[in-house]
């Protein structure tokens, strides 16, 4: 059993796993911080950002070389961007055979936006399988992310800057861009209607059958809406894969523990990008700041997706505006999918929380922001031009996207930007909040980071560990060691009984599960003929001859066929042997035994799978493992007629 890291970015995975014969894909994370390295894609031409100054050290440092790198990198406040096509940095898809991956297993809606870069652009061929509002949620994501790209088009894709002897001379964090060479440009809608369209839903619970070989059960993870873990199981062997959970009590259906206890293997990835901050009380500094900015008489901007925590902020922040004596106060959602989310949040019932649920058989909407949007409090457009008519201020804008490298944030931030009264808030922990501003300094308004990731904390992700008592655990190389800004706080990492073992990009790790046992089915002609024989009190064995036939990965045993019969028969008489051998073989008794018929000289070591007995004066070496035992003679017939009549003598016979 094998597992392939993917992603570079633990909170965007993607694996490969090998189980009995079957090679499965476990999400597919697209990670989105390589597209803080590019200028944004601004609405309005003739933007500040449209009227940046070119590199001026790239002559002095390339020579003429750097008069063409000039134009692909702009500099601002210090810093370097790529002023060309946004790319992307899908998972490491070189290290496998994508058209030999039979499923893909998607958690949730975040966890897909890869998904069309292993669907369209390789020779995948296989099944994939997720819950109906991560298809959907997913599906409004990979909408709006391409949608902000095709509006504002450019033309022209900057790879001078890519090569070796470039880029490592490049401004931080240029140099560090890893593997920008396998960036690609974003897919299209119609890659998204092509990919989707393959995919099957699941509900909680139902176990998909993959070739008769194993069992996919998908089971809620309390992350968000159809978030799910996965428990991959044979006959005897199980494999739990858990992504993007969350103990909290928010709008989700909680998380489903028992199904992951006592595995064989558990998988772990999607822990808090925020290990220092705590969920609750981002939130409440969230509306206390929003309401303080409104006082003020100042706009509030907040960069977002279209789902998720979004659902939260919009019933957090009303509430507490009311309390504040700002109920008149217009909040603003603006994403070409903004209609659809909101819709999809009040269909998805049964996919709540028990108090969200109770709400939809009343009759009444299970989010708030449904009444939001009837009192008109909650406006919803598809873009900033849609809004022109009915824009007032002070208000509060949600807009995406959380980057700030494309779409309506960014035509809110150079209309904002300019006046410290108004107050940008990051809520969104995928992206390092300086790093995103980079571009649009300097900036007057007030700046507030208060992120909010529901993920499973360090703490929590411990005890859910210890709750579920894997026999091995699986975590990302940097879960074991504390973030590198509070490197001595060693409660901020994964610790289990045993050590786990971690993963990283591009690692092939061998998983320690050894399959010892298969399951055999009795055809029932065969079942008829057996005559059980009781050998003590309670155990009843019988002798079997029988065809073993494997097809669509089950075995059964079946009645042997005529010319099989008559190769087990003498006459009319069966040929039985004359004894049955099982049992383990104790290398003990077997040297003593050995050292009984003469032969003295003999050398016992233990290894990882059993033992090695090493005859030197006749070239003989015996390796002793769990189920099977090899004898290699130098060729002495005596010798391995003393050592097979030694073997069966110290085995159990019936």
């Amino acid at each position: 059993m094998k597992l392939v890291c993917l992603s570079n970015n633990p909170s965007k995975p993607c694996f490969v796993l090998y189980f009995k014969g079957v090679t499965l894909m476990l999400d597919c994370g697209l990670d989105l911080t390589q597209i803080l390295s590019f200028l944004p894609l601004p609405l309005v031409c003739g933007s500040r950002l449209s009227q940046l100054s070119d590199w001026l050290l790239a002559t002095e440092k390339f020579g003429k070389q750097g008069e063409e790198l000039s134009k692909e990198l702009k500099e601002c406040s210090g810093r370097v961007f790529v002023n060309g096509v946004l790319e992307f940095s899908p998972p490491e898809t070189r290290i496998v055979d994508l058209s030999q991956v039979d499923v893909i297993l998607l958690s949730n809606s975040s966890c897909m936006l890869a998904l069309p870069y292993i669907t369209e652009y390789t020779g995948f061929k296989g099944s994939i399988y997720c819950t109906d509002p991560t298809l959907q949620i997913g599906k409004q994501y990979m909408k709006e992310m391409v949608t902000y790209v095709d509006r504002v088009p450019r033309t022209k894709a900057c790879s001078l800057w890519k090569n070796d002897n470039i880029i490592k001379s490049l401004p931080l964090p240029l140099r560090d861009a890893i593997n920008p060479k396998v960036w690609k440009k974003c897919y299209t809608l119609q890659d998204i209607e092509s990919c989707l369209s393959r995919v099957q839903v699941v509900g909680f619970n139902e176990k998909k059958n993959i070739f008769g070989a194993l069992t996919a059960t998908s089971c809620s993870s309390g992350y968000s809406l159809g978030s799910c873990n996965w428990v991959i199981h044979s006959d005897y062997e199980k494999i739990c894969y858990v992504s993007g959970s969350s103990t909290l009590t928010t709008h989700p259906k909680p998380i489903d523990q028992a199904p992951l206890r006592h595995s064989d293997v558990l998988i772990m990835s999607s822990l808090t990008q925020t290990p220092l901050t705590n969920p609750d009380s981002m939130i409440g500094e969230f509306c206390v700041n929003a309401a303080a900015t409104i006082k003020n008489g100042g706009n509030v901007l907040v960069p977002c997706y279209p789902s998720g925590v979004t659902y939260d902020l919009f019933e957090c922040l009303s509430g507490h505006l009311d309390s504040c004596g700002l109920s008149t106060v217009p909040m603003y959602f603006i994403s070409p999918v903004s209609d659809s989310t909101l819709a999809y949040s009040n269909i998805f019932g049964e996919w709540l929380s028990s108090s969200k649920q109770s709400k939809v058989y009343l009759p009444e909407p299970p989010f708030p922001h449904a009444e939001l949007v009837s009192l008109g409090r909650l406006r919803h457009y598809k873009n900033i031009h849609d809004m022109q008519n009915d824009f007032k201020c002070p208000c509060i804008v949600f807009t995406g996207h959380p980057s700030l490298r494309m779409g309506d944030v960014i035509h809110f931030i150079e209309l904002w930007g300019k006046s410290a009264t108004n107050t940008i808030i990051f809520t969104e922990p995928d992206f390092p909040y300086l790093e995103a501003l980079g571009p649009f300094q300097p900036l007057q308004m007030r700046v507030c980071y208060r992120p909010i990731d529901t993920s499973l904390s360090f703490s929590q992700a411990n005890k859910l560990v210890k709750d579920l008592r894997p026999q091995h655990l699986v975590v990302a190389e940097s879960y074991t060691v504390p973030p590198v800004n509070v490197s001595q706080r060693p409660d901020l990492v994964i610790s289990s009984e045993s050590s786990p073992i971690t993963y990283k990009q591009g690692e092939v790790i061998t998983l320690p599960v050894k399959r010892k046992f298969e399951c055999i089915e009795l055809d029932p002609s065969l079942a008829a003929l057996l005559v059980p024989v009781e050998i003590r009190p309670g155990s009843a064995i019988s002798m079997v001859n029988a065809s073993l036939v494997v097809k669509d990965n089950k075995y059964v045993l079946e009645p042997l066929s005529g010319p099989e019969m008559k190769k087990t028969r003498t006459g009319n008489k069966p040929v039985k042997p004359k004894s049955y051998i099982f049992g383990s073989l104790n290398t003990k008794v077997f040297v003593d035994t050995l050292s009984k018929q003469g032969i003295t000289d003999i050398k016992l070591e233990d290894s990882d799978d059993g033992s090695i007995i090493h005859l030197p004066n006749d070239d003989t070496l015996i390796q002793v493992e769990q189920g099977s035992t090899h004898i290699m003679c130098g060729g002495d017939e005596t010798v391995r007629i003393k050592i097979r009549d030694t073997l069966l003598q110290c085995l159990q016979k019936l």
